[in-house]
């Protein structure tokens, strides 16, 4: 059963990329503080925490997986509800940017819109791998790990484009108040440690 090992493990360095980025809330925090963006940025981080722990959990089931010398229907039905957990979060997260409403900042509401709409392509691109990888065939060893290494590549370029949007919807202001947030806080920690 060896075969899958490798490439399962680029399948997992694939896929810590991807969850970290969701993450990447700005660490630096400032004093003066906006109420309305305050409440809005912790309507934000409130909901964004749980999904990103879910997030995190569906990647150390898949890194886990890739460190036993699973079967092929094992890594299958692992992967398979990784990427259905994960599409599920970024949905998840996407209705909690869409819930709080534009952030009361300058393009706020193109800010948002593009952050939603982004939150909405990752949930829909893991389903779709999820998909992929319930096609693959796992009573040929050498199809499998072939089509786990098309998997790979998918979320190797997921994980490269995934969250411009995000990356701008917390930049500056948003940025300051979301770092305000105890559960932004957690949030982070958590994503840099894994």
């Amino acid at each position: 059963m060896e075969g899958t090992n490798p490439v399962n493990k680029k399948l997992a360095a694939a896929l810590s990329g991807g969850a970290v980025l969701v993450l990447a809330l700005t660490g630096c925090s400032s004093d003066d503080g906006n109420d309305k963006l305050d409440s809005w940025a912790k309507q934000v981080c409130d909901g964004v925490q749980p999904q990103a722990k879910k997030i995190e959990a569906a990647n150390a089931a898949i890194q886990k997986q890739t460190s036993d010398n699973s079967t092929p229907e094992e890594v299958q039905k692992t992967d398979a509800k990784a990427f259905q957990d994960m599409s599920d979060a970024y949905k998840a997260m996407g209705s909690t940017v869409q819930k709080a409403g534009a952030p009361d900042v300058e393009d706020g509401e193109k800010k948002q819109k593009d952050a939603v709409a982004e939150l909405n392509g990752l949930s829909s691109s893991y389903a779709s791998l999820r998909k992929q990888v319930e096609a693959l065939d796992t009573d040929d060893q050498a199809k499998f790990a072939d089509g786990l290494k098309d998997i790979a590549a998918e979320l190797d370029k997921l994980s490269k484009s995934g969250s411009d949007a995000l990356k701008t919807l917390e930049e500056g202001e948003v940025g300051q108040a979301m770092a305000r947030q105890p559960s932004c806080k957690s949030a982070t920690a958590s994503a840099t440690a894994s």
